[in-house]
């Protein structure tokens, strides 16, 4: 493995944490590589524990996806949060005891890593539906909503990215009540993550993630369009003081 007796020692007695490398290190010790029950997989469980079930795999794949759908409600999504967003969101968690201060830093720090992966040389197409409840929800002072509608603004802008609010009044044409992500892989195969608020579900099979995949494109044609979504977001900004 590359480890001294006396580290692996540690890491069995709890006296010092696993890493990624040295999970990796065992699994190819023992022959576990591409099996179901791995170092690697124990090790992501203990690093993303704050986090819903199916949300860390979630994450390896949509750095992967060339084409990311999303549908967020009542706060803005992870891909476009700023910095002082997420950490607001996380001390709130904190404050109400439902994670430590430590795990409140990882998903801050797992909000930056996601984001990163965007901007990768070959970036995905992301299509992106926010309830109106995120922009209309505020979260922190006048300055933090300030700059995150300009993220907003400035995510609209690029090439490769559609903004689209959907408003209160659509009431039942929206045919989704919990947040939603469909990504397309680069071998064209699809698979969805949803999520409540104990549990995520990450769906692969083709036959239940294309019917979603139909009601998104339903739910983009039925929206406002971008430019419409856009001019609320600056009015929005212009009643921020």
């Amino acid at each position: 493995m590359g480890y001294s007796s006396t580290h692996i020692s540690a890491v069995e007695t709890s006296r010092k944490l696993p890493t990624l490398r040295f999970s990796r290190s065992a699994d190819k010790a023992f022959g576990l590589e591409g099996t179901a029950d791995t170092f690697e997989r124990q090790w992501r469980k203990i690093r993303h524990g704050s986090l819903l079930e199916g949300f860390p795999e979630f994450v390896g794949h949509e750095s992967r996806a060339v084409e990311i759908r999303l549908y967020e409600v009542g706060v803005m999504p992870g891909l476009l949060q700023t910095p002082e967003y997420a950490s607001l969101l996380a001390e709130s968690a904190v404050k109400r005891g439902s994670i430590t201060p430590d795990q409140a830093a990882e998903r801050v720090a797992l909000v930056a890593e996601r984001q990163a992966a965007l901007a990768r040389s070959a970036p995905p197409l992301v299509f992106a539906m926010l309830d109106e409840g995120c922009v209309r929800r505020p979260v922190g002072g006048s300055a933090v909503m300030e700059a995150q509608f300009e993220r907003l603004l400035e995510f609209a802008e690029l090439p490769n990215t559609v903004l689209q609010i959907a408003p209160f009044d659509m009431g039942a044409r929206r045919p989704f009540d919990l947040p939603l992500y469909i990504l397309t892989m680069p071998d064209r195969s699809l698979m969805s993550y949803a999520e409540s608020a104990q549990r995520g579900h990450l769906e692969r099979d083709g036959k239940f993630v294309l019917p979603m995949l139909t009601a998104y494109h339903q739910l983009q044609a039925d929206a406002p369009s971008q430019a419409q979504s856009v001019a609320m977001i600056r009015q929005l900004r212009k009643g921020t003081p």
